[in-house]
């Protein structure tokens, strides 16, 4: 009748399949769904308020008006709170802010100044050891020169038993012409350094600074063969020291740079008695006259 019940197997699944079917819908007719009505409300049950705070034992059916008022005066100074504390914490902000930034800027400004006095010291050191190497050498040289000098001269003496041309029994020499001799006059200091005029000594001093006196008279040296007045402008302190001297001012009549130099020397040694009084550079003058015929 049904071909696809064929077989044994198929009409017992075919039954089973039938029995199960009616029996759900028995079940459906008699036992059903069932619900509420009104439905059943599922959460959690909110008490009833006014804010978001309270307190007590006692619920009031009807809203509070202070509830409202309170929770508004609360927000505000909540509010103003808020933004004191943020308006604070900006301020001290920007306050660190501003002091780190000076003291990092002082930093820089001091650590730039010991540089640059670092370097210049530096450079004043490097300066002063070119200066006293320079000197060093320069003195060894005229050392060796001299050495050199005073070797010829033994030679030449032991050579010829003293200087030739002289009627004396004495050997050596001296004088600044590297010829052999002793350059001079017969009338002259042995110990002077000068080799000119007639053996009485060149620059006689006329000394004027107001009422003080000169203590020490020192006589320039006589280095050339030139004669003349050298003026010298003189500032002298309190203490009687020469401070500043200016040799061939007006007055002068030989401006030569070897009587110029010899009198400014022996200006500077000059020693002026003391005055508390006077003025810390009282300006006087020294005249020196060089004469060959001394």
């Amino acid at each position: 009748m049904f071909s696809f019940l064929d077989t044994k197997y198929k009409r017992k699944s075919a039954a089973l399949t039938s029995l199960i079917m009616s029996l759900l819908l028995v079940a459906i007719f008699f036992v059903g769904m069932t619900y509420l009505d009104p439905p059943e409300e599922y959460g959690i049950a909110v008490n009833f308020g006014t804010s978001n705070v309270g307190m007590g034992n006692v619920q009031p059916t009807e809203p509070i008006k202070s509830a409202i008022e309170e929770k508004s005066s609360i927000e505000e100074q909540q509010e103003v709170e808020e933004i004191v504390e943020s308006e604070t914490v900006e301020s001290e902000t920007e306050t660190f802010e501003e002091v780190a930034t000076q003291n990092n800027e002082e930093a820089i400004a001091i650590k730039k100044k010991e540089d640059a006095k670092k370097k210049a010291d530096e450079l004043v050191r490097k300066v002063q050891l070119e200066k006293d190497r320079i000197e060093k050498e320069k003195q060894a040289a005229i050392a060796k020169q001299k050495a050199e000098e005073e070797a010829k001269r033994k030679k030449l003496d032991a050579l010829i038993g003293g200087v030739s041309n002289s009627d004396g029994t004495a050997t050596g020499g001296e004088g600044n012409d590297n010829q052999p001799g002793d350059k001079g006059n017969i009338n002259g200091d042995p110990n002077a350094s000068g080799y000119y005029g007639n053996g009485g000594g060149g620059g006689n001093g006329d000394y004027n600074l107001g009422n003080r006196k000169p203590l020490s008279r020192p006589k320039p040296n006589y280095i050339c063969n030139e004669e003349g007045l050298v003026v010298v402008s003189i500032e002298v302190d309190v203490n009687g020291r020469v401070i500043k001297a200016t040799a061939g001012v007006k007055g002068s009549t030989n401006t030569a740079q070897c009587l110029l130099s010899q009198a400014k020397e022996a200006a500077l040694k000059t020693k002026w008695s003391a005055d508390p009084k006077a003025p810390s550079k009282q300006v006087g003058t020294i005249k020196y006259k060089f004469s060959l015929s001394q």
